[in-house]
């Protein structure tokens, strides 16, 4: 897997989490969606993910857009 899937995948997981703990427990939980929102399109303009710096450190593969 590369980093790029990686972060997509990432991403997904915690924006469907946030929404599922906003509906069931509490909406504040829906800020952690947003963060993750905010975070994926200023990455898209800037090309600064830091879950891709992270991942890069570690030595996974890099993909197209984080390299």
């Amino acid at each position: 897997m590369t980093i790029d899937r990686i972060v997509l995948a990432f991403a997904g997981a915690v924006v469907l989490l946030g929404l599922t703990l906003g509906a069931l427990v509490n909406p504040w939980w829906l800020l952690l969606t947003a963060f993750v929102g905010v975070n994926l399109l200023q990455s898209a303009f800037t090309g600064f993910c830091p879950l891709a710096r992270i991942l890069k450190s570690l030595g996974v593969k890099a993909g197209a857009a984080f390299c």
